[in-house]
């Protein structure tokens, strides 16, 4: 049997004898240090998600599967669930408080940094440029530096950083429009709980 990689999520394509035609194969990972996708991350359930062309003896996307399906194995190669995920790692570091706050008031604008710091009270400036640095270095924010007296710098979203700027103003926009129901069930809570 013969493998070579074909660059997708680290599968491989095989080359089948030809008495294992028309069979249906589990895909299987590349195992060398170039595959993007952490172990940690993957399922150790093998994905049926190829088979064998009768003519040509060589994998190639399993036809019976529809794009939906195959777009939700490609999604399934990171998963926050597991612990030591990138995607678990990204997701802690987008629940911040800072980092919501940051996203929501840059908006569709570009602020400089004196103006940021104004718009998201309460945020020290070490924890806004710590903030801004991790925005940066995941690349949901650009920073950009005016050479002037004194040095301009400003700060937008990516193109990456404004879709998930849409989650984070409907979560804002939601804590918003329910936080008289949320002071109420805390208020029935804290009566119930003292009553016990």
């Amino acid at each position: 049997m013969l493998e070579r990689p074909v660059g997708l999520g680290g599968l491989v394509e095989r080359e089948i004898p030809g008495d294992l035609q028309g069979s249906r194969l589990a895909a299987t990972s590349d195992s060398s240090p170039a595959s993007s996708v952490p172990s940690a991350c993957t399922s150790t359930q093998p994905l049926v998600i190829c088979r064998v062309d009768a003519g040509l003896r060589k994998v190639s996307p399993d036809a019976d599967m529809t794009a939906a399906a195959r777009r939700g194995q490609t999604e399934r190669e990171y998963d926050a669930y597991v612990a030591n995920c990138p995607s678990r790692m990204l997701l802690d570091r987008m629940s911040d408080k800072w980092v919501a706050s940051i996203l929501v008031a840059l908006g569709d604008t570009t602020m400089r940094y004196s103006e940021l710091s104004r718009a998201v009270a309460g945020v020290s400036q070490k924890m806004l440029t710590q903030t801004l640095r991790t925005l940066e270095r995941d690349g949901l924010v650009t920073r950009g530096v005016t050479v002037s007296v004194p040095v301009r710098v400003d700060y937008s979203l990516t193109p990456l950083g404004l879709s998930l700027r849409q989650l984070m103003r409907g979560v804002k926009d939601w804590a918003e429009t329910h936080m008289d129901e949320v002071f109420e069930a805390r208020d029935l809570y804290d009566h119930r709980m003292a009553e016990q």
